[in-house]
């Protein structure tokens, strides 16, 4: 079960903490003073600590440093009033994970506690075996035992060797970085595996999901807002891009910002200030930016939703994500791994999979890539009965999945298919000429790569949005 230390000098509020994280599945114990913190660390294994900025006997910024130099795998969370938000800003590029404004709410509370187990803090153990983490060579240099969760974990296919190059070629750089990928892929794992091995690494990386902001609250998020700029604005608020100064902002889905937040964000990403809503005075930004997205965004501009300029100054450096159907045996070493990770939640003993299951990985396509992968065997494990994960554990649509042979898959891609009528009835048409060429070229091409879709584009330099379409016309699906 996962530990919780809550170190706050107000007996009342640990006390209804304590009660409410107990009810959500936390070991919680309390302290009510920075020295008593310190004893209930020395006894108790905790993976993380609520700490109070203002105690009787000391401060936050203190037992934060006291904590991470004796404890570096626990992480810590910063409670704190409005007045000490800055403060906390400066916490965070010290180490702590994050902080939690008073008054404190229930959900906020939990969906940050949440957060920094899903993404932040694992021990050394449960990524090794036969995974390898990037990072790991930098951080053995500073002595460090404790790595993310959520680093992108390594494989031996020749796609994963390819993408761990690219991580380890752009990470020293101050390069701008566009990842593209298949939802589920694990582009926020590699965006921060580029954090941690770049000069930045001690410094915060702060992530943001572009596609649950509404056109309200994005230049809020973005920029911050002091107390009373608008109706609702009760206190000052840090925007993502204050907080990240000095190290890395992850923008994730960043097609789905409005044209208005987007040309916001190209004077902010060109001038590298800021400037908080309600506020004159600008704030130098020191900060590298990663953006993510699952769609086209040169498809975006064709269609003027989103803004070439920013695209451009995005585009520095491209890694695209290999979907898992791609990356061979890196599919059982993956899942090996978070089988790991899900006996150490579970309390369990799971040893392995039946070589039923073995296959079924292997055929499957996993559309849901890296994020499927991991919540089916977080499912299995929960109901294997034996030792071994077998087929009665998995999901009726990976269990019952059929994947036709390799030659079925090509016999549907035969020449009276992707032969459009037109060019048929009349083969001595130029046009036409021409258009069964390009037919038999992207044909050609997509067998080469195993029907990668994401390579085809790219060796036959188009986008992928105008590779499905001329698959669409072909009738190739």
């Amino acid at each position: 079960m996962k530990k919780i230390l809550i170190i706050d000098d107000e007996v009342n509020v640990a006390l209804l903490l304590s009660k409410f994280l107990t009810r959500n599945g936390f070991d919680v114990s309390t302290a009510s003073s920075g020295n008593g913190g310190m004893e209930a660390l020395k006894v108790g294994d905790y993976n993380l600590v609520l700490c109070d900025f203002r105690l009787e006997d000391t401060d936050g910024r203190e037992m934060l440093r006291n904590i991470k130099t004796q404890y570096p795998k626990t992480g810590v969370i910063i409670i704190t009033g409005y007045s000490d938000i800055k403060m906390a800003v400066e916490l965070i590029k010290m180490g702590a994970y994050d902080y939690i404004t008073k008054p404190l709410y229930p959900d906020e509370i939990l969906n940050t506690i949440n957060k920094a187990f899903e993404t932040h803090y694992a021990l050394v153990e449960e990524a090794e075996g036969t995974a390898t983490v990037v990072g790991d060579k930098s951080k053995s240099k500073e002595n460090k035992k404790q790595v993310f969760a959520s680093e992108f974990v390594a494989g031996t296919s020749k796609a994963s060797k390819e993408l761990l190059r690219q991580i380890e070629l752009v990470a020293p750089t101050n390069y701008s970085v566009i990842i593209l990928g298949e939802s589920g892929t694990g582009k926020e794992s590699v965006a921060k595996s580029i954090h941690l091995n770049s000069p930045r690494h001690n410094q915060p990386f702060i992530a943001m999901d572009c596609g649950s902001l509404t056109k309200e609250l994005a230049a809020s998020e973005f920029f911050g807002h002091e107390k009373g700029s608008f109706t609702g604005a009760l206190y000052t608020k840090i925007g993502h891009f204050e907080m990240a100064n000095g190290g890395t902002l992850f923008l994730d889905e960043v097609g789905n910002l409005s044209y208005e937040i987007q040309a916001a964000l190209l004077r902010t990403v060109q001038e590298r200030k800021v400037k908080r809503i309600g506020s004159t005075k600008e704030i130098d930004l020191d900060v590298r930016i990663i953006i993510a997205t699952n769609e086209s965004l040169q498809d975006g501009i064709t269609k003027g939703k989103f803004r070439e300029d920013l695209y451009h100054r995005f585009n520095e450096f491209t890694i695209y994500m290999p979907p898992l159907r791609d990356r061979g045996n890196d599919i059982m070493l993956l899942a090996e791994h978070f089988l790991r990770i899900a006996n150490n939640e579970l309390g369990r003993n799971v040893e392995g999979f039946s070589s039923e299951v073995i296959d079924c990985f292997m055929n499957y396509r996993w559309q849901g890539n890296i994020r499927e992968l991991k919540n089916v065997i977080r499912r299995a494990a929960l109901l294997a009965e034996d030792n071994e994960i077998t087929m009665k554990a998995l999901p009726l649509e990976i269990s019952n999945f059929k994947t036709p042979s390799f030659e079925q898959s090509l016999s549907s891609y035969s020449s009276s298919v992707y032969e459009a009528p037109e060019v048929r009835e009349n083969r001595h048409d130029l046009k036409n000429a021409a258009l069964e060429a390009e037919y038999e070229t992207i044909i050609r091409v997509l067998r080469e790569v195993n029907f990668n879709k994401t390579k085809a584009a790219e060796i036959l330099k188009i986008d992928r949005k105008t590779l499905y379409n001329k698959m669409k016309a072909i009738n190739l699906k």
